[in-house]
């Protein structure tokens, strides 16, 4: 099927974004449209400051955009939240060291009152498909913080949702650990054909991830290009070592304005 035929999972239109800076308006993002389709595993990247973060959470309904559209499924993003349409994986995993692995990822489907077997059981796949069945009893301070991230996507699939929102998952984890992760994530991409819209500030992880990537560029933000990558799946690392993969990163680091 061609990509234009493909449904859209978040359309969006001319967002801008304006915060009260005291004394003046920040415009954080002007004008931005992006059409991302169903089951597309997309990239924003850019310099800090250009407005990829705010982006995201206007997507996953915690900011309200000051100007445009957007759509998430011909739904509003409130509509799309209070439906469980998507989960989100944040810098920090931000578990509760307190709870075993496997209380953490239990704990949305907690509060919304899933029953305890069914709990345990959707926790456990998810787990399983992090590759983290034998930690289930551990507590995260025994954990690496790669494994800890992976309980974070675990607790964050739990609920089943369509859409994957990542704001920098993997930035603050040593290359060895972060290329590892990207396998992992691209793996549980293609067994779930979820729509993944990931930020970074890394423009070969973007790259190596991506099926598109949005250059957004600062001051104030704005999206600058769209770039297509059409390696073919499944990847592994070593595509980073081929010329084409070169021209791709350069590709895009050249779609940068006013940086």
């Amino acid at each position: 099927m061609n990509v234009t035929e493909i449904q859209s999972e978040i359309l969006l239109k001319d967002i801008g974004m304006k915060f009260n800076g005291g004394d003046k308006e920040i415009t954080a993002l002007t004008s931005v449209s992006i059409d991302i389709k169903k089951g597309e595993f997309v990239s924003l990247v850019g310099p800090s400051g250009c407005g990829k973060t705010t982006l995201l959470r206007i997507m996953a309904d915690l900011l309200t955009p000051t100007s445009g559209t957007i759509s998430i499924g011909g739904e509003t993003p409130k509509e799309a939240r209070l439906k469980g349409r998507y989960g989100m994986v944040f810098q920090s995993p931000v578990l509760y060291d307190w709870r075993t692995v496997i209380k953490n990822v239990e704990l949305p489907l907690e509060i919304m009152g899933v029953p305890k077997k069914e709990r345990r059981e959707r926790a456990e796949e998810m787990l399983e498909m992090v590759s983290l069945q034998k930690f289930i009893n551990s507590y995260p301070g025994q954990l690496s913080g790669g494994m800890q991230q992976r309980v974070g996507i675990a607790r964050a699939l739990v609920l089943r949702p369509e859409i994957l929102f990542m704001d920098e998952p993997f930035s603050a984890l040593d290359e060895f650990t972060r290329e590892q992760l990207h396998e992992d994530l691209l793996n549980i991409w293609r067994r779930t054909n979820k729509t993944i819209v990931f930020v970074t500030h890394n423009i070969s992880e973007s790259v190596f991830l991506s099926d598109k990537v949005c250059v957004l560029s600062p001051h104030p933000g704005r999206l600058s290009a769209v770039r297509e990558v059409d390696f073919e799946r499944p990847r592994s690392i070593k595509i980073k070592n081929t010329p084409e993969y070169t021209a791709k990163v350069v590709e895009v680091r050249s779609s940068f304005e006013g940086v």
